[in-house]
């Protein structure tokens, strides 16, 4: 593991669910947005779904769902929220999705891109990484290594663009880790605004994100920190 310091003009996260780029990335995203970079997230699935034991109706929660990821991101700094709304549980890694992604990709030109690592499957006995994250992990890593970079792929989808860095959260192989201390508490907002998911244990849910920060960052005494594992695409 090994400390990166990045500083983007360009930056898209690319995740499934509207609370995912919050939970991953978020700090990061925070922290590049303050220094000037125009972060772009894009969210894949409408969130219609994402609810243990609730009444409310696909619709509704799709609803109040957006409402959750407009704030999260307007406290974050986000320039521009791009939401695909595909039902929660049908996202494929399809020609269809890469080449879209492929389009967002070369019209916005980022030099970094953010997401989910489709190869980590089983967390720990306990937990099965949703499928939507990996088939969306799958199609960004295919767009972007290499179709984006590649005119033959998708040439309808404007000049290619080689992204720099790729940097992949929710993994079994963490690399890297950057330092979100000055916008860690912004970050805990974001996730809270997602009020859907986290309920009403405002101080649990505060002290989990915290916690989880401060273990990204202890091997490289850090206070706080986001790890991912770190493609270099590019010098």
């Amino acid at each position: 593991m090994r400390s990166l310091a990045l500083r983007p003009r360009v930056a898209l996260a690319v995740y499934a669910h509207p609370d995912d780029a919050d939970v991953a990335a978020g700090g990061v995203m925070t922290s590049w947005a303050a220094q000037g970079c125009d972060v772009h997230l894009l969210v894949v699935c409408d969130g219609s779904k994402g609810a243990h034991g609730s009444t409310t109706s696909p619709d509704q929660l799709a609803d109040v769902r957006r409402a959750e990821l407009e704030l999260a991101a307007d406290l974050m700094g986000v320039r521009e929220v791009h939401r695909w709304e595909v039902p929660d549980g049908e996202v494929t890694n399809s020609d269809e999705l890469r080449g879209r992604l492929v389009e967002l990709v070369r019209r916005l030109r980022p030099e970094v891109v953010l997401g989910p690592d489709p190869t980590a499957t089983f967390f720990g006995g306990v937990y099965v990484n949703h499928r939507d994250h990996r088939e969306t992990g799958w199609a960004l890593l295919d767009a972007v290594a290499p179709a984006a970079a590649m005119p033959l792929y998708y040439p309808e989808a404007g000049a290619a663009h080689q992204v720099t860095w790729l940097l992949l959260s929710g993994t079994h192989e963490p690399d890297v880790a950057l330092d979100v201390a000055s916008s860690i508490d912004v970050k805990v907002k974001a996730v809270l605004a997602h009020h859907s998911q986290t309920g009403d244990d405002v101080d649990s849910v505060s002290d989990l994100v915290r916690s989880r920060a401060q273990q990204a960052g202890r091997a490289l005494g850090l206070s706080y920190a986001e790890a991912f594992r770190s493609v270099q695409l590019a010098g």
